[in-house]
């Protein structure tokens, strides 16, 4: 995880705003980007389950077939 060393404001005697040093929040920010791409892969993977799928090796073959005598670019 990564370690944050915040400021905090307070309002009344209460906590209402946490400061960050910059190179944190950067960090911070970049984690939660990173965060939001894995659920959005998951929930890509979880919503093509079940679908037909089809290797690397297959995709080629089946591109050879499709050009003309075989050939391949």
């Amino acid at each position: 995880m990564i370690e944050l060393h915040p400021e905090y404001l307070t309002r009344h005697g209460k906590p209402q705003f946490a400061v960050l040093p910059i190179e944190e929040f950067d960090r911070l920010k970049a984690y939660l980007e990173d965060l939001e791409d894995l659920l959005a892969l998951r929930q890509a993977k979880d919503a093509e389950a079940g679908t037909p799928a089809f290797g690397i090796e297959e995709l080629r073959r089946r591109l050879a077939a499709d050009e003309p005598d075989g050939e391949r670019r």
